[in-house]
């Protein structure tokens, strides 16, 4: 009796298996349509292997967007600070990001040179990266303007490079960090000159045609006693994004086995997290201090 019983279910579920079979079959079958061929016009964008894959984003039209929302001249703090929130935030999204450097309205992104991240395709990096930053601009920009609302969204626009080796990815970041500098450099004699000495723009503009660095040092130390190099490094150096183990102190219940109530206890936790540095990344001494950024294994 029960094994003519152990029979029949064994007959009924082989039955349902086929039957089930048949309909995913079928299932898939129809799930295809006269219309799939436009698929086939979508363009391969997937990125090179074993190659570092960077993505920079800028802020679309800022010059506007910073005199509309009040920045200050020549460099927010505010507006720095939540430019590096926004890439903290993307860092811990994408998680094979392992160095991020941001100056002004940009910031540039790396990703693991064996990263396979939505299978290496370009767009996927440069939308992932570039939604992610726009919307924590938005979602953080009252925890660093409080007095100031905005007035509308911002826009980003981003690109993705490849880069082959170790020395054509420093030689990326050492361009934007030499970059920040002049930048830097220049829009501090050029407001210097404007809130101070009273020049117009156009004024400033044409004062300052024609300077080297020595000459736009020699005008702010000279006209405004203002020694460029005493100026905060993430002025003129930028800010540098690395994994970094961080203690994190928060408080907790604990009960011990004998007592009926717990107690409110201080405990130390050790995460990884992207933290801001404001250093040389020309020199070798930063990659020197920080080998596993360019592990080969990354």
């Amino acid at each position: 009796m029960w094994a003519s019983r152990k029979a029949k279910a064994r007959d009924c579920w082989a039955a349902t298996s086929v039957t089930l079979r048949r309909c995913l079959k079928l299932g898939a079958t129809m799930a295809k349509s006269k219309f799939e061929y436009v698929r086939n016009f979508e363009a391969d964008d997937t990125c090179l292997a074993h190659c570092w894959v960077v993505v920079r984003l800028d802020g679309r039209n800022f010059h506007r967007f910073a005199e509309k929302h009040n920045f200050a001249k020549p460099n927010d703090s505010r507006a720095l600070h939540l430019m590096t929130k926004c890439a903290q935030t993307v860092m811990k999204e994408l998680e094979d990001i392992v160095i991020a450097y941001g100056q002004s309205d940009e910031y540039s992104f790396v990703f693991k040179r064996k990263s396979n991240w939505f299978k290496r395709r370009a767009s996927k990096f440069m939308t992932h990266v570039a939604s992610q930053f726009a919307s924590s601009f938005v979602f953080y920009w009252r925890d660093y303007f409080e007095d100031q609302p905005l007035l509308y969204p911002p826009g980003f626009d981003g690109r993705v490079i490849v880069y082959p080796s170790n020395q054509t990815l420093k030689d990326y970041l050492s361009w934007r960090q030499a970059d920040c500098h002049i930048n830097n450099l220049y829009n501090t004699v050029f407001w210097a000159l404007v809130q101070q000495s009273g020049l117009t723009p156009a004024q400033a503009q044409e004062r300052l045609q024609g300077t080297l660095a020595a000459d736009k040092n020699e005008i702010l130390f000279s006209e405004f006693n203002i020694n460029y190099n005493n100026e905060p490094l993430m002025y003129r150096k930028g800010t540098v994004l690395i994994w970094q183990k961080v203690g994190e102190v928060t408080t907790k219940e604990v009960k011990l086995p004998e007592e009926m109530q717990g107690k409110k206890m201080a405990v130390t936790r050790t995460r990884t997290k992207p933290v801001p540095l404001y250093c040389d990344i020309i020199g070798d001494a930063f990659w020197k201090e920080h080998p596993e950024i360019l592990d080969e294994d990354s």
